[in-house]
């Protein structure tokens, strides 16, 4: 897959990755919820974080 340089298709694929987290967030059931499903949450903000900065390299 080609590297994202168009700023434009890097908010749009951050903000679709950021969707994708919040239906999972939304889908979780605090009654029933493993700590695996928690860190699957945090491994995808790392994920969404550690683009944001690849982008914001490119960008420099």
């Amino acid at each position: 897959m080609n590297p994202i340089t168009n700023k434009e298709q890097q908010v749009t694929y951050l903000k679709e990755r950021l969707e994708i987290f919040l239906e999972v967030l939304d889908a979780i059931d605090p009654e029933t919820t493993e700590l695996e499903d928690i860190d699957r949450l945090i491994q995808m903000m790392d994920d969404l974080e550690q683009k944001m900065e690849q982008f914001q390299s490119r960008e420099d």
